[in-house]
């Protein structure tokens, strides 16, 4: 059982109320009860403060003043919210060893502290770090080679010759390392280009669900620190992602792309191939991509959503632009004679 000061200590906060006052999970402002903890970190949600039933919140001090229940002021509470759930967190931790049925190469070499799940198939000459988990059912491929307290979740597939390195988290149903979309067009058929570069993630990134990283047709597609992946996105082959870009949902991301460091993809975002993202930009959601960005900032496209019938008037309007720009280019030809006159 956690207590308002101990969870304090943790995080670098400073307790308003009781101390010792007993907290045994976390909760939103809306549905958190007496015993969780709660926190506000968005000001649309302030309103929600004079009424929740949490036992304490996680507050910025300005937020705090004129709160009259038990708070931990610290200067973000999101981020310390964020800390503190894996302190909270419910998920199973794997069993230190090999399990009697997972499939694993007499060349493989396993950490002595790792974790091998039922079911899971470690292949030749693969590598597996200190208190790596391999959960059920995960395929790791020949000379695969992964480090240290990762965690590879049920279903995920590594294939051969990728590299991960510390930290890093692959979700279930993932696929990374597998042939990217390479075929040269030859006398009106399709010849497939073997796939011999590999996938290289770095330290700390974390990858989704059912995400695909297609392995590089000659260099690798890299994946560098701190990058965040979420679920269902398509990275195709050799494209690098830049340290701590977050991706959302649904993107896409054409072959040679690069992305910079901190960039933020919004959920189907698309990337034409051979482009080139600069750092800290920001990509709004269902944007097409389709030259280099160079310089920060934020990005969008498309048209914004309206009622049906105004949308189809102005899709019409749209179609009619390169008319009406030649027009106006005549008025003001016409107009300039006549000034000139």
């Amino acid at each position: 059982m956690w207590t308002l000061a101990s969870i304090a200590k943790q995080i670098g906060g400073t307790v308003k109320g009781q101390l010792e006052y007993p907290i045994s999970g976390l909760g939103t402002l809306k549905n958190a009860q007496s015993h969780q903890l709660s926190f506000l970190a968005n000001p649309l949600y302030r309103s929600a403060l004079a009424s929740t039933q949490a036992g304490a919140v996680l507050l910025r001090a300005e937020d705090a003043e004129n709160y009259q229940g038990q708070a931990i002021i610290v200067a973000s509470p999101y981020a310390a919210y964020a800390q503190l759930t894996h302190f909270f967190d419910q998920t199973p931790k794997g069993i230190v060893g090999i399990h009697s049925q997972a499939v694993v190469s007499d060349s493989a070499k396993i950490s002595e502290t790792a974790a091998i799940a039922a079911c899971a198939v470690i292949s030749d000459e693969a590598v597996i770090g200190d208190g790596t988990t391999i959960e059920s059912g995960a395929f790791i491929g020949a000379r695969v080679k992964i480090g240290k307290n990762c965690r590879i979740r049920a279903n995920a597939v590594i294939h051969h010759d990728c590299v991960l390195g510390d930290r890093v988290t692959i979700h279930s149903g993932a696929v990374l390392g597998d042939d990217g979309f390479g075929f040269a067009p030859h006398q009106g058929r399709w010849f497939k280009i073997a796939q011999i570069g590999r996938v290289v993630v770095h330290n700390d990134a974390d990858i989704g669900s059912n995400t695909t990283i297609d392995r590089g047709a000659l260099d690798d597609t890299i994946i560098h620190e701190g990058a965040i992946i979420d679920n269902q996105v398509q990275i195709a082959h050799n494209v690098e992602i830049g340290a701590h870009t977050a991706i959302a949902a649904c993107c896409g991301i054409s072959g040679s792309s690069k992305i910079g460091a901190h960039c933020v993809l919004a959920g189907g975002v698309g990337l034409v191939g051979h482009i080139e993202i600069c750092d800290n930009v920001h990509i709004t959601g269902m944007t097409m991509i389709t030259k280099s960005i160079t310089q920060a900032g934020s990005y969008s496209s498309g048209t914004a959503f309206d009622s049906t019938d105004n949308w189809k008037k102005m899709a019409v309007r749209l179609r009619k632009l390169d008319d009406m720009a030649k027009r106006l280019r005549e008025l003001e030809g016409i107009v300039q004679r006549l000034t000139q006159d």
